[in-house]
């Protein structure tokens, strides 16, 4: 006599789930969603900001302040113009007091700063307002990265425990029996899995970009500050 086929699969564990199996599913589904969308949008991000870093070599052979910004590219989230303007600025405020020469009693306490230390502050805020943006999201990467396959591994454990129960319900403890529903349970663990193993990945890519990024910004700060304190580049400053 033959028995009727058992449905097995993710349909199968989706219907035959409780609200619990089911709330795992969703929260692995929504970890590997928004784990995507940050890749995808980190690296387009990262993407454009290395080729903004390869313009910067063109603002050195400008013949002047000007025609450089424009060559480095618009301003918007362009890390490299704007820290030239930042620098710029905060060059063209020292200049300014200076011109104007201002009473003792009338200095604020920034006045007090030579060009160097001015212009190093400028310079070193926006890189670290840089670094934030660029390090945004990373840290929702790292957490599912780490997180996820226990979760998997907790929906496993959850179905294999209602597996049993049922087993043992029905008196039936056969290989066929048993095999089925165990192995439904330890697809979440290789769900887990699949959203975690991304997420690093996708991290650690991004970190290392990051850091390539930072250290081009990092070189161009360094060649703005010289600039701006003493009207020339570093004589055989590495490129940008």
């Amino acid at each position: 006599m033959n028995t009727p086929e058992t449905p097995f699969g993710l349909a199968h564990v989706w219907a035959q789930g409780d609200w619990i199996t089911r709330s795992v599913a969703l929260i692995l589904l929504g970890m590997s969603v928004v784990s995507w969308i940050i890749i995808l949008v980190k690296a387009l991000n990262l993407r454009r900001h290395q080729a903004q870093a390869r313009a910067c070599d063109a603002f050195w052979h400008s013949t002047d302040f000007a025609e450089g910004l424009s060559r480095l590219g618009g301003a918007g989230d362009n890390p490299f113009h704007l820290l030239a303007l930042e620098g710029h600025e905060a060059t063209s405020h020292l200049q300014q007091h200076h011109s104007q020469g201002q009473r003792q009693d009338q200095r604020q306490l920034h006045d007090t700063l030579d060009t160097s230390e001015w212009v190093t502050r400028a310079l070193r805020n926006s890189i670290d307002d840089f670094t934030t943006r660029l390090q945004s999201g990373l840290a929702v990467l790292a957490s599912v990265g780490s997180t996820a396959p226990f979760v998997g591994l907790f929906g496993t454990v959850w179905g294999i425990y209602h597996a049993l129960l049922g087993i043992g319900a029905s008196g039936q403890a056969s290989i066929d029996q048993v095999a089925g529903p165990i192995g439904e349970a330890l697809i979440m663990t290789a769900f887990g899995l699949v959203v975690a193993i991304p997420a690093v990945l996708g991290y650690n890519a991004l970190v290392r970009g990051n850091k390539g990024v930072l250290h081009r910004l990092n070189r161009f700060a360094h060649d703005l500050h010289a600039y701006f304190v003493t009207g020339a580049r570093v004589s055989g400053a590495p490129k940008a």
